[in-house]
C-alpha cells in the first residue's frame, strides 16, 4: 500500500504561480513512477504530467513550457510548479503513483484525495 497526501492548492489569479507538494508514504520502494492528473467540472481525468524512475518525464499537451514536475526521491515526494496560469487550469489535482508488486508483473496506481486550484481571470 501507499498513501499518497497532496499540499499547496489554493485560489490564485491569472497569471500567476502554484507549487503542488505530494507525500509519499508505505510500500513506496514499489513506486515505478509519480505524477499529477488533474479533472475539471465535467470533465475526464486528465494527465497534467508524470516522472517516471528512468527519469522520463511528460507532460499534457496543455500545459507544456508552463508547469514542470519534479521528484525528491530522498523526502519521497514530487512536485509540480505551476507557473502562467489560465482559468482552464482550475480543477482538483491528483497525485498519482504507479506501483509494481516485487517479483511479480502484478501494477497497482494509487491516488492522493486531490487538491483544488481555481484560477480566476
Amino acid at each position: 500500500q501507499v498513501q499518497l497526501v497532496e499540499s499547496g492548492g489554493g485560489l490564485v489569479q491569472a497569471g500567476g504561480s502554484l507549487r503542488l507538494s505530494c507525500a509519499a508514504s508505505g510500500s513506496i520502494f514499489s513506486i515505478n513512477a509519480m505524477g499529477w492528473y488533474r479533472q475539471a467540472p465535467g470533465k475526464e481525468r486528465e494527465l497534467v504530467a508524470v516522472s517516471s524512475n528512468g527519469e522520463i518525464i511528460n507532460y499534457g499537451d496543455s500545459v507544456k513550457g508552463r508547469f514542470t514536475i519534479s521528484r525528491d526521491n530522498a523526502k519521497n515526494r514530487v512536485y509540480l510548479q505551476m507557473n502562467s496560469l489560465k482559468p482552464e487550469d482550475t480543477g482538483v489535482y491528483y497525485c498519482n503513483a504507479d506501483t509494481k508488486v516485487p517479483l511479480t508483473s502484478i501494477r497497482r496506481v494509487y491516488w492522493g484525495q486531490g487538491t483544488q486550484v481555481t484560477v480566476s481571470s
